[in-house]
């Protein structure tokens, strides 16, 4: 059975019709199928260059109007990957050796014709590894240019979190002053300094490849970040319409992230509508049971929030859907096919999947589902950040003071009483002068005496108690293996979040 006639855009230069026919009928009878425009002059083959777009050139050297080298110095300036080929009656080989140092793909005399199919074939490939190792190279430098974004983003992140951290544990102690627009003010700082902390997080995350700080997040709040996010970047003619019927709904994640996501769906639907158009973004409760998983995912029954995100636009066919998040794959001109993975990454580190739903012509919707906390999660939560200690002592070792001192009020002002060490030989001294506390808060990273060194020590003088760690994700997988076999020992995220700490804390001395 005869193979299919790959289809071949030419471009011919040639000022005579007869043997461009010949040219023609030697692709044709190799199985190629030319589609093809034959020009003479200059003019002509500089529109055809930009209008026809050939995927080879194949021109004469010698015509009345206009010079085969001519058109091979205009190809190689206005498209250098197009190959070109030279077909002549009367090329010598020093004009041979001149076609091909000024760029020439090949040549081909016209009374050998015969080997025109596989010149052309040849140039075509070499064409092609051309075309993937420019990819290969900008690819490579496009990852450089990551590489080098990821440490300065790693720079910058500890450098705002060591900012930022204070403030977070400081506004806790406005939370309770008595005096309303001091609360009020310090509820602003709380959800600013939160905010740069989110940020930071994802920095780090990007950086490094981590987990990003996980919280409480109120659906609404959520999208009324992405509605501030959206306001200058929709078009005129495209209308945002939110539904969200029950904006207290919550999923455990970072604001940061999920906005992220939500704001990269939603400028792909715009961008759908070049004619303007609706962008919906709806929110409901779902409950989900196995049947609804696919094979490569992990099946997780349960509440679900479903966020929505749909648009009046152009629609994909079932061809580019399938290849949606493969990486580098883009419908944009200047898209780097990034994006939508992104997306999948940052909703499976939450736990969740996605679903599209598209149709030619008639638009997309993109549905996110993200496992929602169960009832006993929240009454557990709750019941923890409400418990206020009774007295019970709490040691605290940080090697920084100004943190040190910023804990040490935090927790005392929770109930607690505080016993601040600067660093582990100070702990060590503390208990052996005023006995052994109730629980130990540490920084998992000091340098005087390392936490793995304290924690050893504790264990040595008798400790039994809760150890409470504070350390980064990547900090505690360096840790953890060579802790004591201390009985209770739990981590808190570095940057330090009050609310996580008194948590841990009252359900530790809630457990002793």
């Amino acid at each position: 059975m005869a193979s299919a006639p790959v289809p071949l855009r030419v471009l011919l230069v040639e000022d005579s019709e007869l043997d461009a026919e010949l040219v023609l009928d030697h692709l044709r009878d190799d199985g190629l199928e030319p589609e093809w425009m034959r020009v003479e002059d200059e003019p002509s083959f500089v529109d055809a260059l930009g209008a026809f777009s050939p995927g080879i050139v194949i021109s004469d050297l010698s015509m009345p109007e206009f010079s085969g080298y001519r058109a091979l110095d205009l190809a190689r300036e206005a498209a250098p990957r197009v190959p070109f080929l030279f077909v002549s009656g009367t090329m010598g080989e020093e004009a041979a050796v001149e076609a091909l140092r000024r760029g020439a793909t090949d040549y081909v005399l016209k009374d050998n014709l015969a080997r025109l199919a596989s010149a052309v074939r040849r140039a075509l490939d070499e064409a092609e590894q051309k075309r993937a190792r420019d990819a290969a190279e900008a690819e490579l430098l496009r990852v450089q240019r990551y590489e080098s974004l990821a440490l300065l983003a790693s720079g910058l992140s500890h450098d705002l979190r060591n900012v930022l951290q204070p403030i977070a544990m400081g506004v806790a102690l406005l939370r309770d002053d008595p005096n309303e627009e001091i609360r009020k003010v310090g509820r602003l700082i709380e959800e600013s300094t939160q905010r740069g902390l989110d940020i930071v997080a994802s920095m780090l995350s990007f950086a490094r490849g981590s987990r990003a700080a996980v919280h409480r997040i109120p659906v609404g709040s959520l999208v009324d970040g992405l509605a501030m996010l959206l306001r200058a970047s929709l078009a005129r003619d495209v209308e945002l319409a939110l539904d969200v019927p029950d904006r207290t709904l919550e999923v455990d994640g970072n604001a940061t992230e999920l906005q992220q996501c939500l704001l990269n769906l939603c400028l792909n639907g715009a961008q759908a509508m070049p004619d303007g158009g609706t962008l919906r973004v709806v929110a409901r409760p779902a409950v989900l049971d196995a049947t609804f998983f696919e094979a490569d995912e992990s099946a997780r029954p349960g509440r679900y929030l479903c966020i929505a995100i749909s648009d009046d636009g152009i629609g994909m066919t079932p061809e580019v859907r399938s290849r949606l998040f493969k990486p580098f794959f883009t419908t944009k001109e200047k898209g780097t096919g990034l994006g939508l993975l992104s997306c999948r990454r940052i909703l499976e580190n939450h736990g969740g999947v996605i679903r599209v739903d598209s149709t030619p012509g008639q638009g997309s919707t993109f549905s996110l589902y993200l496992p929602m906390p169960s009832a006993a999660d929240d009454g557990d939560a709750l019941q923890a950040v409400g418990a206020r200690g009774r007295g019970e002592r709490v040691l605290v070792v940080i090697e920084r003071e100004s943190k040190l001192v910023m804990l040490q009020d935090i927790i005392e002002s929770s109930g607690y009483v505080a016993s601040p060490a600067d660093n582990g030989m100070v702990a060590i001294q503390s208990i052996e002068r005023d006995g052994l506390p109730d629980v130990v808060l540490m920084d998992g990273r000091m340098t005087l005496m390392t936490g793995v060194m304290t924690a050893s020590h504790l264990l040595e003088l008798d400790y039994r108690g809760p150890l409470i760690l504070i350390a980064a994700p990547a900090e505690r997988a360096a840790i953890e293996p060579d802790l004591p076999p201390l009985p209770r020992i739990r981590f808190i995220d570095r940057p330090v979040d009050p609310d996580q700490l008194l948590r841990v804390l009252a359900e530790e001395v809630r457990a002793r």
